[in-house]
């Protein structure tokens, strides 16, 4: 479906996306635009860093053993819907996956700004462009994406993926900040578009 917002035509990406089994979905979302339309304008960023998070036996997800709690049950729900989460006092945003019953998820992790790159300047107070979104607390802030987000579906605005490009190529390697998590911190499922400057780490 193509929609035009704040002056720009995107190709919003629809339900069968999301429901690529998890692992293949964090990479395929590595390329493609996060959006969201806030009352300032639009402010938008090709996904660079994304981290596959999956359910019940994955130690570091919040769903382990399928816990089942406020925040996390939004992951039993379809897949594309948005889970927002507030860690350290940062919003986080992932993208619902595994289907319906089977809590999985994809960490965004980091995005390259496109559109609305004064906004973003505005919100993070931040000079440096390749310092405001290469991180997943900052690239909400400077998208505006807050835990109100929470429940949305990322097929339609105002928070929403489209169609970007197709990466050359892709990294893997294990995911960040969960140290905790005994073998699983070790599973490779952090993905990023290899070389890109605005990968978190």
């Amino acid at each position: 479906m193509d929609r035009e917002m704040s002056g720009q035509e995107f190709t919003l990406l629809t339900r069968p996306f999301f429901e690529q089994p998890t692992l293949e979905l964090a990479r395929s979302l590595l390329g493609c635009i996060l959006a969201k339309e806030t009352s300032e304008g639009l402010a938008a960023g090709y996904i660079v860093e994304t981290e596959a998070y999956i359910g019940p036996g994955d130690r570091a997800a919040h769903s382990y053993m399928n816990r089942r709690t406020k925040r996390t049950e939004i992951m039993f729900g379809e897949s594309g819907l948005v889970y927002t989460y507030v860690m350290h006092t940062h919003c986080l945003v992932n993208v619902v996956s595994g289907g319906l019953g089977n809590p999985e998820a994809v960490l965004i992790r980091a995005v390259e700004p496109v559109y609305g790159e004064t906004f973003m300047h505005n919100r993070r107070g931040v000079a440096e462009t390749v310092k405001l979104t290469s991180g997943p607390g900052k690239l909400t802030k400077a998208l505006g994406i807050t835990i109100d987000d929470y429940g949305r579906s990322f097929t339609e605005p105002p928070l929403f993926i489209a169609k970007g490009y197709l990466p050359e190529a892709i990294s893997e390697g294990p995911r960040i900040g969960i140290g905790n998590s005994g073998e699983a911190k070790d599973y490779p499922w952090r993905f990023w578009i290899t070389g890109n400057r605005f990968v978190s780490r």
